[in-house]
């Protein structure tokens, strides 16, 4: 991991290469590079040119060289798996000769047993990289095409990859392979891209080739086919990209975080727009491919996600049992796809995805599908492999989300489960008052959520307050329990403060033992019918001389500050008590200098296991 870009056509190809890389500086990287063709002009040989270095994109644009142009070229940036963050593990990698050049996202599994074959061949390798194995693979290949080669290099690998090659000997093309790792193309006049994220494309162009799994693409400055690992062609069609360009700037803000939480309001109204039905008060959700008969038969539903998007399930399910009375659960995917699960066939699977990348979420619903079960995606972006794989959906409809942690599309994806809970309860046994009480409530989430961000100011003055503790602890009830998980997550992620969630209820059985006067509490306090149980939380912190802050419907008279939201309906309420908590986190990493929108150690589209 983490982010390729590719060029070929006639303008100048560095530029380009490096516009890309920062357009994916958002997926979180530790070092780049860059590998350009030059001369070859009628299919003559050429030669490689390569810069690459530790650090920023800013960094690799200091190494690159005045002269430093050609008629192709790949880029990287690099999110380290294997081998540490430095200017020999960056990414391209090249073979002894420099005839090959290759970026690559993801990870092969047997690349230490194929290391210690090439070595013992007298292969001498440069780089902890798994990637380098690849590489001397491709170099070794007695095909006769560039892309025979490459195809007789994959047939040795297991593992994941989304690829990028250059050869010295085949001038004039690049060519792409994907196996678990997103590669798109970028279809332009007289001159082709390719990248792993479409960011790096809108700026050129909005028509994209998705590879999938499997699949392979030559690219020209003419035209592009796609086919096999196998050498058979495939039929693969231009998309238009949803966005444009100007959806990935900063629009004002400071960091992408902020503007992404300015835009919940109008996100929210986008994942509705369209979508309810007054008169029967219900919601249409045409991409689900699952009707009314269909519907009543789910038993049970299984939500599937990692991290914020495990979170948003969390809340999701408790929705679904809520209003549509049918058993839920959510599980991390990335420990489902391990233990061997039963899989019914009366239970409804839902991945959840921001990307809709996700290896583990996406392994996931590809041993489900193998298996024979029914898989919904809730997913965030349009032709992802997860809403390729899945059976039908619903697209959360955030827009582009830059930040390495998500805040917008984790508000979205709830609202989505709110439709969903909605659609799967008025299909069963929700009463028409109660499908109309809920729908009242979608519809007041984006100006409750324009309340909520008005009180900026105060919350980045708690912030302050609380941004000298070593460790912090969120706690909430039923409903507030996965409020808190996402929040405390956020302040990890974002500030580098230790963080844990628990029930509240779980309290007295042994993290009280934590509480003192250093250990904040932000407890969740709903006004439900778990109120008073929430409060009795409060008092055994109070009791202990801990400091409480509480996000609640009013004031606490236990915390020492309360930050007040907007009351809805008890389902909706944790989409609405979560989004001061970003605030909070974002202010607080403000305060400790926290480079916000590229936090240490973490990437955007986690696409390796």
């Amino acid at each position: 991991m983490c982010g390729i870009v590719g060029y070929i056509g006639k303008r100048d190809t560095a530029p380009l290469l490096l516009e890309g890389l920062q357009r994916l500086e958002y997926r979180g990287y530790d070092s780049a590079g860059i590998a350009i063709q030059t001369g070859g002009a009628a299919g003559k040989p050429g030669a490689l040119k390569t810069a690459k270095t530790k650090g920023r994109v800013r960094d690799l644009e200091e190494r690159v060289p005045k002269r430093f142009s050609g008629t192709a070229g790949i880029a990287h940036t690099r999110w380290a798996t294997h081998g540490a963050p430095n200017d020999v593990n960056a990414h391209p990698h090249l073979d002894p000769a420099e005839k090959v050049a290759v970026v690559h996202n993801g990870i092969i599994d047997n690349a230490a047993e194929l290391r210690a074959k090439l070595s013992a061949d007298g292969v001498a390798f440069v780089s902890e990289t798994d990637t380098e194995v690849l590489v001397h693979l491709i170099a070794a290949a007695q095909a006769e095409s560039l892309e025979g080669r490459v195809q007789e290099a994959l047939r040795h690998i297991e593992g994941t990859y989304g690829i990028a090659v250059l050869h010295a000997d085949f001038p004039e093309r690049i060519v792409v392979a994907r196996n678990g790792s997103p590669v798109v193309l970028g279809i332009g006049e007289n001159e082709m891209f390719v990248a792993s994220d479409v960011a790096a494309l809108v700026s050129h162009t909005r028509q994209v080739v998705t590879l999938d799994d499997g699949e392979m693409a030559t690219i020209k400055a003419g035209d592009y086919r796609t086919y096999t690992t196998e050498g058979s062609r495939t039929s693969s069609s231009p998309e238009t990209v949803e966005y444009a360009a100007e959806s990935y700037d900063l629009g004002g803000h400071e960091t992408y975080m902020h503007k992404e939480i300015a835009e919940q309001a109008d996100a929210v109204d986008r994942v509705l727009a369209g979508r309810i039905d007054d008169r029967f008060a219900t919601v249409h959700l045409g991409g689900l491919n699952l009707d009314p008969r269909e519907a009543r038969a789910v038993r049970r539903v299984k939500i599937l996600g990692c991290g914020t998007s495990y979170h948003a399930g969390l809340i999701g399910a408790q929705m679904i049992e809520e209003l549509a009375r049918i058993p839920a659960d959510a599980e991390p995917a990335s420990e489902f796809r391990y233990r061997n699960a039963v899989v019914d066939p009366d239970t409804l699977y839902i991945a959840v995805s921001q990307s809709g990348e996700t290896y583990d979420a996406l392994a996931a619903v590809q041993e489900l599908k193998r298996k024979g079960a029914r898989v919904l995606g809730v997913i965030n972006v349009v032709g992802s492999a997860i809403a390729r794989e899945a059976d039908g959906g619903v697209y959360v409809h955030a827009g582009p989300e830059v930040c390495v942690v998500s805040t917008k599309c984790f508000t979205n994806t709830v609202v989505a489960f709110g439709l969903l809970a909605l659609h799967l309860g008025r299909t069963r046994d929700l009463s028409v008052k109660d499908g109309k009480r809920i729908i009242e409530g979608l519809r007041r989430l984006p100006a409750q959520i324009a309340e909520i961000l008005k009180q900026e100011p105060e919350i980045e003055k708690l912030a302050k307050k609380y941004a000298d503790a070593r460790s912090m602890l969120f706690i909430g009830r039923v409903r507030g329990y996965p409020v808190a998980l996402e929040a405390s997550l956020k302040l990890k992620e974002v500030s580098y403060i230790h963080a844990e969630a628990y029930p509240a209820s779980e309290l007295k059985h042994g993290p009280l033992a934590l509480i003192e006067p250093a250990m904040p509490t932000v407890a969740i306090v709903p006004e439900d019918d778990l109120l008073e149980k929430n409060r009795a939380a409060l008092e055994e912190i109070k009791a202990r001389s801990g400091r409480i802050l509480a996000v609640a419907h009013q004031e606490q008279e236990k915390a020492d500050h309360t930050i007040v939201v907007p009351k809805n309906e008890d389902e909706l309420d944790p989409i609405l008590m979560g989004i001061p908590l970003q605030l909070l986190a974002y202010h607080t990493a403000l305060a400790l200098g926290r480079d916000i929108d590229k936090p240490r150690n973490l990437a955007k589209s986690v696409t390796v296991e």
